[in-house]
């Protein structure tokens, strides 16, 4: 009678615990990656090297319709992390901080602290200049890295121009360090790396991540450990064996080196970021006549490698989370800011209404998500991640968000879904600290047939008059080469599409 009762009690331990750690909350794996457009296996592209990514893709559902609010890095990131749209936030540069209009906004990081959570940001999450202490439980930062870790070199001849740089800007008294002492200056736009991996930030950044992940996996609460990588973000630098993965000749190069037939001109930006290095000062603007195919050839060379070396770091934490057998119980997140134009609309950076800077990855995955190894063309949005990973760790959606959870999507992802995305962008003060006088203000909506854009102009955060418009028909041009606007047969088209983004603002507004 002792024996069966101690057996039964061993079997009701087991039950216990069994029972216990289905009810834990799941932990949530958050992967920002700047700058990272579609560009991955699992989108499609079969040149690029990303099986990590593709690996993470087989086990959730990969979002090919998936759209940020902005097309940089600051509105886009505050956008998502808040849950609010651009124009909400009063967000629209890469120099106003979102909790100077909303001091009181509780971003997603921070709403998950506050229902138990652990929170851990690792590299960039919020847009790097604007950390958010009360959103972390802990932020994490790699010794010896500038705070803005974009412009790391490890080789020649970069070291010899930053040295040079310095002692200039020394001589001169300019401080160009960051608030670890640490000196930010920029060389070539890019390098072949002969050091490690863990010698450039992101492997670095990595292993911490790795030895966090040791840490939180032996505590009872959830965790929110988001790591954000900067690669691909410019300057293009990873180690060589990543540039190796590639034939420079076998890369293919945009099919439309031109802007938009009959678009206004000012709607593509003019690559202020790229042109800001050394060995790009010379690089056309989108008006003027491409860059040769070697030279486009070279700077997507670049980017791959720069891709790869990233998707390799993202191979080690999904490595390590099932080792420590954190997998069951983890959704993971991996999701791009913005796109980023190489080449296309003769253009070489982010920052326009267009589907090539809009369109992003996401990719969900892990625990909850009950469509494995399965693609979504529903429209989503950035915003509408925050209300979704309420949803998936069973907390409640916070009032006021103005995203829609699409958790539905990771059981059924061909459900009937939104039937618009909505982005924006800021031009004219780019990059001046203060909105200025006479910008000029983009509002996009892309349903599945059509992307449709209205200008106006913008003079001290306020919306004037009606400057232009766009119509792309993406059934027959995805590429956006022609701008239909103007053509009379699709004026009624024209006038559903402007009332559906009228209501768009008045539901995403203030």
């Amino acid at each position: 009678m002792i024996l069966r009762k101690n057996i039964l009690l061993f079997f009701l331990l087991i039950l216990g615990g069994h029972l216990i750690g289905q009810s834990k909350k799941p932990n949530i794996l958050f992967i920002p990656v700047d700058d990272l457009r579609p560009e991955l296996g699992c989108y499609g592209n079969q040149k690029i090297k990303t099986p990590n990514i593709d690996r993470l893709a087989k086990s959730g559902v990969v979002f090919s319709r998936a759209y940020c609010q902005q097309a940089v890095c600051n509105p886009s990131r505050a956008s998502l992390l808040t849950g609010l749209r651009p124009d909400s936030l009063q967000i629209w540069d890469l120099v106003q901080p979102f909790r100077k209009n909303l001091p009181d906004v509780i971003t997603l990081p921070q709403y998950f602290k506050l229902n138990g959570y652990t929170t851990v940001g690792l590299g960039k999450a919020f847009h790097n200049i604007f950390p958010d202490s009360v959103s972390w439980t802990e932020e994490l930062h790699v010794d010896g890295f500038p705070f803005d870790p974009d412009a790391i070199y490890t080789d020649e001849p970069n070291l010899s121009l930053i040295a040079a740089k310095k002692a200039k800007f020394i001589a001169n008294k300019v401080d160009r360090r960051d608030m670890y002492g640490i000196w930010y200056i920029k060389a070539n736009a890019m390098e072949v790396s002969t050091a490690n991996d863990d010698q450039n930030y992101d492997g670095a950044q990595t292993t911490m991540a790795i030895e966090k992940l040791q840490q939180l996996a032996k505590n009872e609460d959830p965790f929110f450990l988001s790591i954000g990588y900067y690669k691909p973000h410019l300057p293009f630098t990873a180690p060589k064996k990543y540039w190796d993965l590639y034939k420079e000749e076998d890369l293919p190069i945009a099919t439309n080196p031109f802007v938009p037939k009959n678009a206004p001109t000012f709607a593509i930006h003019g690559d202020l970021e790229l042109r800001s290095y050394d060995d790009q000062h010379d690089l056309p603007l989108p008006l003027d006549a491409p860059l040769s195919p070697e030279k486009q050839r070279a700077l997507i060379h670049g980017y791959y490698a720069s891709v790869s070396y990233m998707d390799a770091q993202i191979g080690r934490l999904l490595d390590e989370l099932d080792r420590l057998d954190l997998t069951k119980n983890t959704i993971i997140v991996l999701w791009g800011d913005h796109g980023w134009k190489l080449g296309e609309h003769n253009s070489w950076a982010k920052q326009s209404n267009y589907e090539i800077d809009t369109r992003v990855p996401l990719i969900i995955s892990g625990k909850n998500v009950k469509a494995k190894n399965t693609k979504s063309n529903a429209l989503v949005e950035l915003v509408d991640i925050y209300p979704s990973l309420c949803e998936m760790a069973g907390l409640k959606i916070p009032e006021k968000l103005q995203g829609k959870s699409f958790y539905p999507l990771t059981k059924t992802p061909q459900l009937k879904w939104k039937s618009a995305a909505f982005s924006q962008f800021l031009l004219g003060h780019f990059p001046a600290k203060e909105i200025g006088k006479n910008d000029r203000m983009g509002y996009a909506i892309r349903t599945n047939q059509y992307r449709y854009v209205e200008w106006y102009s913008w003079n001290d955060g306020k919306r004037g008059i009606q400057i232009a418009q766009e119509l792309y028909d993406e059934s027959n041009d995805p590429s956006e080469n022609i701008n239909l606007a103007g053509e009379s047969k699709y004026k009624n088209i024209v006038n559903q599409l402007s009332i559906k983004l009228k209501a768009g603002w008045r539901k995403a507004g203030p």
